[in-house]
């Protein structure tokens, strides 16, 4: 499930994206992505998005031009939030998109945006969401197993013989070591932050002091040994998926 974000406050605007958005799905062919692939939200003010922002979309497509805070603004803000998000601008003019470069913008869209060029901007945001997508993990849970994205994973948390794997959407409690988890997860984009938590980089959002905060809003002790490998490993990963 690719998560899209829609911005834009011209009905006839949005109504052409959504519509392309679903040509777009219904014509790929490439085995990676289908007609039911793309979970799409739109949004009408920009204020409405960052209200409620905890990382949650893959792909922003932002019109710049917007009433009360424009996409520029709203760019600034959700980057303080989100690393990770892919972000493409939709404008009238070009010189607004070339400062989306500050906020690490994939690229932009020219209105009136031609199919053609909508097509060729997707294909480009989806190779970068495939990058950054980790493998999966199965997990063997009481019920039985079960198999999650590793890009969902938030951090895993050892309790005891234990380890609560915190995700996006649940938490899963698996017979394991902190330790083992981490094995399993090796070159993913995870590191310890002390020992008893394992992060997921991709969810890192701000460092202050001796707090990593996560995607979630939540906050995770960093420890005084591990501190600057933490942000060494961090700053790796972030030049990686840039």
């Amino acid at each position: 499930m690719v998560r899209i974000g829609l911005v834009e406050d011209d009905p006839h605007s949005a109504q052409l994206l959504q519509g392309y958005l679903a040509r777009y799905a219904a014509e790929s062919n490439s085995g990676n992505f289908g007609q039911e692939v793309f979970q799409v939200t739109a949004f009408d003010d920009a204020r409405v998005l960052l209200d409620h922002y905890r990382g949650g979309f893959d792909i922003l497509l932002l019109d710049i031009q917007l009433p009360g805070i424009d996409g520029f603004q709203a760019a600034q803000r959700i980057r303080q939030l989100d690393h990770q998000v892919i972000i493409v601008f939709v404008t009238i003019t070009p010189q607004y998109a070339l400062k989306g470069y500050e906020v690490g913008a994939l690229s932009y869209l020219l209105k009136p945006v031609s199919y053609v060029s909508f097509a060729r901007e997707m294909q480009r945001s989806l190779g970068r969401y495939l990058l950054r997508q980790g493998a999966w993990l199965s997990l063997k849970i009481n019920s039985g197993l079960v198999r999650v994205a590793t890009s969902e994973i938030v951090f895993c948390e050892s309790d005891k013989y234990r380890v609560i794997v915190h995700t996006m959407a649940d938490d899963h409690v698996v017979i394991s070591s902190i330790k083992a988890m981490q094995e399993s997860l090796a070159g993913r984009g995870f590191f310890r932050c002390n020992s008893g938590y394992l992060v997921n980089l991709r969810h890192v959002v701000g460092v202050a002091q001796n707090l990593c905060r996560l995607s979630t809003g939540q906050q995770l002790l960093i420890s005084r040994p591990r501190r600057k490998a933490f942000l060494a490993a961090l700053t790796n990963y972030l030049g990686d998926v840039a």
